[in-house]
Formats: C-alpha cells, sequence, structure tokens
C-alpha cells in the first residue's frame, strides 16, 4: 500500500533527511587510507545520536538476522549492504556511505559514494556518471509521470550511454515512518510503464551501477552483496517527495560535497 504524504510529515522528513546527510558529511571528514569502515560507523552512530536521533539501519531485518551497523559501508566491489569492517582502507579504495536516521518518528535516508585518495579515471568516471543518472531520474518524479519513466532515465545514462552495469536486484523505495515502504523505484524499466506518480509520494532514487557486468551475488555475511565480476559499484541516493513542476529533494548533498571536497585537498597534501 502507498501511503501518500501531509505536508508535516513532508517536513518531518526533510528533517530526517538532512541529518543523515549532515552524518555521511561527518563521516566523510576521516575518510582517508588507513582508516576502518568499523571506525567510520563508530562515527556515524555518536553523531546520529548526538543529535538526538536513532540510526534506522541498526538492528533493521527480520529477527535473528537483524543489521548490526549504523551505515551500510560497501568497498570498491561491495554493491550495497556492506558490513563495516576492521580492514584499512587504501588509495585507490571507493567507499558507499548509505545511512538512514529516525527523527521524531520519520525516516531519512541517503548515500554517497567517496574516492579514497586517487583512484582509477575509469573508476572516476563511473562515479560521476551514477551520480548524474541520480539527478536525471529525480528529473522525471514530477506529478503524471510513471515509475517506469525514472528508471528509464537512469538506465539510459548508464546501461545505454556508456555500458554500464545496471543491478536489477535492488531498487530504490517509498519511505515515512518506515524506512522500505510501497512503491518500488527500479533503476531500470520502460517509460509510461508503472504507477502513476502523484502529489505527495516520497520515494527514495538510488542509483547501484556497476562498472562491469550487471549481475551480483551475496557475500558469506548475509547481507553484502558484491558485483559478480568483482569490478567496482557506485551507488548515490536521494529522499524527493513528488511535486507537480519539479521533485522536491528532501535530503541534500551540499554538506556532504563541501566535506568530500576538503577531504579530497588534505588527502592529496599528505598522500
Amino acid at each position: 500500500m502507498i501511503y501518500y504524504k501531509t505536508r508535516e510529515e513532508i517536513e518531518l522528513i526533510r528533517k530526517s533527511c538532512l541529518l543523515t546527510c549532515a552524518t555521511i558529511a561527518e563521516v566523510a571528514k576521516y575518510i582517508k587510507p588507513g582508516m576502518t569502515p568499523k571506525k567510520l560507523d563508530d562515527i556515524a552512530f555518536s553523531f546520529i545520536k548526538d543529535n538526538g536521533a536513532t540510526p534506522a539501519f541498526l538492528g533493521y531485518g527480520a529477527k535473528g538476522h537483524e543489521f548490526p551497523a549504523t551505515c551500510c559501508i560497501s568497498v570498491n566491489d561491495a554493491v550495497v549492504h556492506g558490513i563495516p569492517k576492521d580492514i584499512e582502507l587504501k588509495p585507490g579504495d571507493i567507499i558507499s556511505i548509505d545511512t538512514g536516521t529516525n527523527l521524531n518518528g520519520f525516516i531519512g535516508d541517503s548515500a554517497y559514494t567517496f574516492a579514497v585518495g586517487e583512484i582509477a579515471p575509469e573508476t572516476q568516471q563511473l562515479l560521476k556518471i551514477t551520480k548524474e543518472s541520480l539527478y536525471k531520474g529525480i528529473a522525471q518524479a514530477v506529478v503524471g509521470k510513471r515509475i517506469g519513466d525514472i528508471g528509464y532515465a537512469v538506465q539510459e545514462h548508464t546501461e545505454f550511454k556508456h555500458k554500464y552495469g545496471v543491478v536489477r536486484e535492488l531498487s530504490g523505495h517509498g519511505l515515512g515512518k518506515s524506512l522500505h515502504e510501497d512503491p518500488e523505484v527500479p533503476n531500470y524499466g520502460r517509460r509510461g510503464n508503472g504507477i502513476k506518480l502523484q502529489e505527495a509520494l516520497v520515494i527514495a532514487i538510488e542509483p547501484m551501477i556497476n562498472l562491469g557486468v550487471k549481475e551480483v551475488c551475496h557475500g558469506e555475511d548475509g547481507w553484502t552483496i558484491y558485483t559478480q565480476d568483482n569490478k567496482p559499484s557506485a551507488h548515490y541516493e536521494h529522499t524527493i517527495c513528488v511535486r507537480k513542476s519539479k521533485a522536491d529533494i528532501l535530503s541534500s548533498f551540499e554538506l556532504v560535497e563541501k566535506a568530500e571536497k576538503e577531504n579530497i585537498e588534505l588527502t592529496s597534501y599528505f598522500y
């Protein structure tokens, strides 16, 4: 069932989304060679708690199979749902930070992929194109369009133009009081297909794009999803609200991009 949000609910989701992005920005300050995903996750946990919220991902899932961390931290060929490990990051790695916060009973969700030092040009291009595809999908999230229009816009830019692999098994989603609500928002599809978008629908659009093939496999930890050919994967996510003329982006990369830029400058100086 799809739940359309009231004006007050949308503003509460926005506050949670902005805190989520502030959390990613705080984590980004510490991304460097030698840092571990586990330490980054600890930073995120403390930041969320210090700001009066709770981590939306921690404990998520079926009983006995709960996610054990604040962030999904996925490195290199890990697509999504990576459990933060105590393994040091290396120059040339890429790392996706995907997290959510629960503030005043509503969820915020966002993700961003970072370079660790200087990365291969083809990987840098993957990040650029994946991020561009996010905004192309968002441009379709207006009243009267359909879910398939969003997916097609992402797929057209990444798979059709650049021959990247668009993951089929995972998708964006609705959210509000719950982390995952209807509808599913695939990153591929046909124009004019799927449910018609209506005012006040809140969804997370999140391209997960592989440098190589689209196929993925599950890790032994029961959570992490990897590319089947072990090539890198990028992941960017915004939470948006469908509007008549232009989607309202409830999350923001402003602080994230600022932290990314400062981190690149600092990392370049020391490494």
